[in-house]
């Protein structure tokens, strides 16, 4: 076990903003019309919250919007808004604003005929962009007119997914995806310049020549940019082995800096500097297969990362709040490696708690280290630590925290605890035999044993200080509260008798 003791300066005002829940990601919107969906999506807005969703395929097929029909005069276009109507409905029943990703191409306005996934997604550039044009501000104008309009240009929007990978846009073509994003940018601050327009949504390849050639074009153009939006993930190439994709983690300093160079670019443009920069995703796998999301490793990792996430990024969107996904096609099992924080059968996942963990920060940050992050509120403490492993042969840690307190007295401390040993959904389902269907009694005993292990005690600070000992197992993490007690005895109670009570033998 290896130890480490921190002396906590109250006085401290460590730079943190906690970007984590400005945004999270979805599948495709339409699979917002799936009861699954609905209730996986209620579940972790009650338990955290969001303030946007971001997801694919707004025009999409199965959202039904671009229509054509021929009648005497000829062929002609018309819209079709009843499925997007109950989406956004849905999303605005439970506090969601929706961040606009304006994607992918409807068949029937395609040049092409290549696509993406399972639901096939068309990923070329329209026959004709006068169609494109007339398609976005139509939509537009319809959310205008039923969710008010001081509502709508509160929605960020977001010009296509990632075109620097050729399985998203047709060729990887840079230039073509230029001319989309300024015509496209143009037609939505036609419809009202109070929209925020951005991108490029890029991804991995060549993600800083994309960066660095797209602000060159919007500066070359005259485009008063709103802000930039890239996604990353943490892994290096990955295996396949049946159904699932079994990865290599890169260290979380590595994911770090390729942010970090992405804010250097941005910043050497006089225009852009100082330019909202939304990782519209992030995960540590890019592959909706991969059994490391469905992991306590995985929570420890997001936990590293949320504490340094917000250095340079206005916003990071974690990919995805839930399992119903069908990128590859529908998964055959509630546990198979899906990117979402909540498992099939509304079973919250490890890395669901990191998250939750996080919205209960606030206030002033007065430790921040490599494995963990402490936040004062008042004479409130709150904080999160974990203890990331990245091998098998990891080992316990133990944390040692001095916190400053004004008064000797008794103090309430509080401990949420999510390892592998207390919170392990996914090990439960392995054990029972992976079943692929959950009965209603296998169901309640996977949400039994993925909820953290709480314990709590009392203790009393000396010399106006309170030492709080954590002990983490590896990739492990653990929430953490410190409060002054106000005892309220009634009268006769007395806790050690009830618990000690002496019995006759």
């Amino acid at each position: 076990m290896t130890e480490k003791n921190y002396f906590v300066d109250r006085n401290q005002n460590i730079p943190f903003h906690n970007g984590a829940f400005y945004c999270i990601g979805t599948g495709r919107i339409g699979l917002a019309l799936q009861k699954e969906y609905q209730d996986q999506l209620r579940m972790v807005q009650n338990e955290i919250g969001f303030s946007h969703i971001r997801g694919h395929g707004i025009f999409a097929e199965d959202m039904a919007i671009f229509q054509e029909y021929e009648d005497e005069e000829g062929k002609k276009q018309e819209y079709n808004f009843t499925y997007l109507d109950r989406v956004m409905d849905s999303y605005l029943e439970q506090g969601l604003k929706p961040f606009l990703e304006l994607g992918f191409m409807p068949e029937k306005m395609a040049s092409g005929i290549e696509t993406v996934f399972y639901w096939k997604g068309n990923i070329t550039p329209p026959k004709r962009y006068e169609d494109w044009i007339q398609l976005v501000q139509a939509t537009l104008c319809h959310l205008i007119e039923r969710y008010t309009r001081e509502e709508v240009v509160t929605w960020p929007v977001e010009v296509w997914n990632e075109p620097n990978l050729p399985i998203f846009w047709k060729n990887a073509d840079m230039e073509k995806y230029f001319e989309l994003f300024v015509i496209t940018f143009r037609a939505v601050k036609a419809v009202d310049k109070s929209f925020r327009v951005g991108g490029p949504a890029i991804c991995g390849t060549d993600d800083e020549l994309w960066m660095k050639k797209f602000l060159e074009f919007c500066e070359k153009q005259d485009i008063p940019l709103d802000f930039c939006t890239r996604h990353h993930y943490a892994i290096h190439p990955a295996g396949k082995e049946g159904h699932y994709t079994y990865v290599t983690l890169m260290h979380p300093e590595t994911f770090l800096r390729a942010l970090h160079k992405t804010r250097q670019i941005i910043d050497s443009f006089d225009r852009y500097k100082g330019l909202e920069l939304h990782i519209t995703e992030f995960n540590t796998s890019y592959r909706p297969d991969s059994p490391l999301h469905d992991t306590n490793q995985n929570a420890a990792y997001v936990a590293w990362l949320l504490s340094q996430m917000g250095n340079e990024n206005t916003s990071y969107s974690y990919w995805t709040f839930g399992d119903v996904f069908e990128e590859l096609g529908v998964p055959f099992t509630p546990f198979h490696g899906g990117f979402g924080l909540i498992a099939n059968g509304c079973i919250p996942k490890p890395t669901f708690w990191t998250f939750y963990f996080y919205k209960q920060l606030c206030g002033q940050c007065v430790h921040r280290s490599e494995e963990a992050i402490i936040l004062k509120n008042g004479e409130v403490y709150r904080g999160i630590a974990w203890n990331l492993s990245m091998s098998r042969e990891g080992e316990e840690k133990k944390l040692i925290f001095a916190l400053p307190v004004q008064e000797e007295q008794t103090y309430y401390i509080l401990m949420k605890c999510v390892d592998e040993f207390c919170c392990n959904p996914l090990k439960i389902w392995h054990d029972m035999g992976e079943p692929g269907s959950l009965t209603a009694e296998q169901r309640k005993l996977l949400t039994d044993g993925s909820r953290p292990q709480i314990t709590s005690m009392q203790k009393r600070a000396a010399g106006g200080i309170l030492p709080v000992e954590l002990i983490i197992k590896q990739n492990g993490v653990q929430y953490f509260e410190i409060k002054k007690i106000r005892q309220t005895k009634d009268r006769g109670f007395s806790y050690e008798k009830a618990v000690w009570e002496e019995v006759d033998l």
